[in-house]
């Protein structure tokens, strides 16, 4: 878009900038971008109630509140387990490619969930975690399976 300015004294600021040449004034690059501040990132909303947290996978810019406004959402994450003891995620894995493609970065814990689903290769502090988290049970399963023996012999004498 371009506006033809006859009088030369008109001078027009936007956002503290000056586009001008010769008799010319070129608005496309304000006109077109509805926000000047930050970049898009995927990152989580936080919906539900009080001890029923409940997340929203989305696309927005990182300058923006967590709960704001987004651009899109991408999927959602429910953190607490249900019956058979899941914690459910759901991604679209189209748009969160588009968006990779456009240059969003997503945070550490949507990264972590995308390498947990095979989007992304898992990162290494997320296996070594998940061997200290097996040794734990395995040790608190010898544990406890060592503490029982003797009060099953104690009743059984």
């Amino acid at each position: 878009m371009l506006i033809f300015v006859k009088d030369s004294s008109l001078v027009l600021s936007v956002c503290h900038r000056e586009v001008r040449k010769g008799n010319m004034v070129h608005l496309s690059p304000f006109l077109l971008k509805r926000y000047h501040g930050g970049f898009v990132v995927i990152r989580m909303t936080l919906g539900g109630c009080t001890n029923r947290p409940f997340y929203r996978i989305v696309a927005a810019y990182n300058k923006r509140a967590r709960d704001s406004k987004y651009i899109e959402q991408l999927g959602s994450f429910d953190p607490l387990p249900n019956i058979h003891n899941e914690k459910l995620v759901s991604f679209n894995y189209e748009r969160i490619k588009y968006w990779i493609g456009c240059g969003a970065h997503p945070t550490k814990p949507v990264a972590k969930l995308l390498g947990l689903a095979g989007f992304f290769p898992l990162h290494p502090m997320t296996v070594t975690q998940a061997e200290r988290n097996r040794n734990a049970l395995a040790l608190t399963e010898e544990g406890g399976s060592a503490e029982q023996d003797p009060e099953t012999e104690q009743m059984e004498a």
